[in-house]
């Protein structure tokens, strides 16, 4: 099995791909999931029966995805280009 060569229009998509995840950057974040628990409340109250909810919510940054997302991309191309 041969390696895929890199050339300079390698180097250019990468920068490419870099210049966009740092223009996301700025962006936020995606939410992924939102999970919701309830726990005996804290102290005497919860002695006493009572609860309370947490909520946690799990998310992605937007420049990490558009990063993966560029790189998984140019990948397929350069396999399928190569193959």
């Amino acid at each position: 099995m041969s390696l895929i060569p890199l050339d300079w229009s390698d180097a250019k998509a990468i920068g490419s791909i870099l210049a966009a995840s740092s223009a996301a950057a700025g962006s936020g974040s995606i939410t992924v999931a939102t999970l919701s628990s309830t726990a005996p409340a804290a102290g005497i109250a919860g002695w006493f029966g009572l609860t309370t909810t947490v909520v946690t919510t799990v998310a992605l940054p937007v420049a990490g995805v558009v990063a993966v997302g560029g790189l998984l991309g140019y990948g397929f191309f350069k396999v399928a280009r190569y193959r």
